[in-house]
């Protein structure tokens, strides 16, 4: 049994707390949140756009501590689930690790490139897994298209199209702040960084045009190039001011005997070379069970001593790195290279 300590009690943690009830072979056994009623179990006051609604719960065989200290200190706790805010990823991860705990830590893996590098070598150090949970492959849509295309079962990947985009969020009230959230690059656009660079591995450079706001990207489109490899890859990510534009994510991959459609409320659609189309059967889409499956990799990559290929902290750091390069691009509206 992998016993799992839940670092942060805000949405984000719940919906953990609820995904790790349907692992085999893990248990939630510890928490640690500052706050006494939701470390108490009182999460009535947790909402988001996903997930069972906020619950009073029952804790009482869940060791419920005030700080990341105790929690570390917690000789039982083998895997450290962090679901902090963004900032406070680089920190409690290092903390983790020194204590020779493994990690899976949320998205992105950090705000800058310096201190995502300084997590994948303190990891590769301390021989413990640093895992980031980008959650995006396990998301069935997400998960076919990638399955498809590792297996080559319609040929090579000619190129594709993601959307993400999204009202203005003016509930986070520290959103643009790009020392925090970091923004629509980093706290919506990463998914599909993160998916492009593990469909087609990492570009050359990248092309990107958009708006600002202050430090941060607000809405922008790129291009992405890969050397020796004429497949045409590109993004839209941003939010829109208009509240009540309902969130969107999006795709069109084409492949050379297939093309895969997805769209949020229309199912996954594959459009073959005989001019046929057909919706694959797909596992559930509720979100708990994709989070399910997300943390079930987790725990599988440390039963079986074998780090997760979708989990992968070099893989989430590659992704941080095409954010950053592509927000350079909008800076100074020319292509960058990585």
């Amino acid at each position: 049994m992998i016993n799992v300590g839940i670092i942060g009690i805000g949405f984000i943690g719940s919906v953990h707390y609820h995904a790790w009830q349907k692992v085999r072979g893990a248990k939630v056994t510890a928490i640690c949140e500052t706050d006494p009623k939701r470390r108490s179990g009182d999460w009535r006051d947790i909402k988001g756009n996903f997930g069972p609604p906020g619950q009073k719960m029952d804790l009482s065989k869940v060791a419920q501590h005030a700080t990341v200290g105790e929690l570390l200190a917690d000789q039982s706790v083998d895997l450290v689930d962090i679901c902090l805010p963004n900032a406070l990823h680089t920190p409690v991860t290092m903390q983790a690790l020194q204590a020779g705990k493994h990690v899976l830590c949320e998205k992105p893996i950090a705000t800058n490139l310096k201190d995502a590098d300084k997590m994948v070598r303190a990891a590769e150090r301390s021989g413990q897994q640093l895992m980031i949970a980008q959650v995006l492959p396990f998301f069935p849509e997400y998960h076919y298209a990638h399955r498809v295309i590792a297996e080559g079962k319609f040929g090579r990947m000619l190129g594709g199209h993601f959307k993400r985009v999204i009202s203005d969020p003016t509930w986070i009230p520290d959103f643009y702040d790009p020392g925090t959230t970091g923004g629509p690059m980093l706290d919506l656009h990463v998914h599909d960084a993160h998916f492009i660079r593990l469909l087609c591995g990492m570009p050359s450079q990248v092309r990107s045009v958009g708006t600002m706001r202050g430090e941060v990207a607000e809405r922008f489109s790129t291009q992405f190039i890969f050397e020796g490899n004429d497949a045409m890859v590109t993004a839209l990510c941003g939010v829109i001011d208009q509240q009540g534009r309902p969130f969107t994510h999006a795709f069109e991959i084409y492949l050379e005997g297939a093309t895969l459609q997805f769209d949020d409320g229309v199912p996954l659609t594959v459009f073959d070379a005989k001019g046929k189309s057909r919706q694959p059967k797909l596992p559930s889409g509720d979100p708990v069970d994709v989070f399910a499956r997300e943390l079930g990799d987790a725990a599988k990559a440390i039963r079986d001593d074998r780090p997760s290929k979708l989990l992968a902290g070099q893989l989430a750091r590659d992704a941080l790195l095409l954010c950053e390069r592509e927000t350079k691009a909008i800076k100074t509206g020319r292509a960058v290279k990585l």
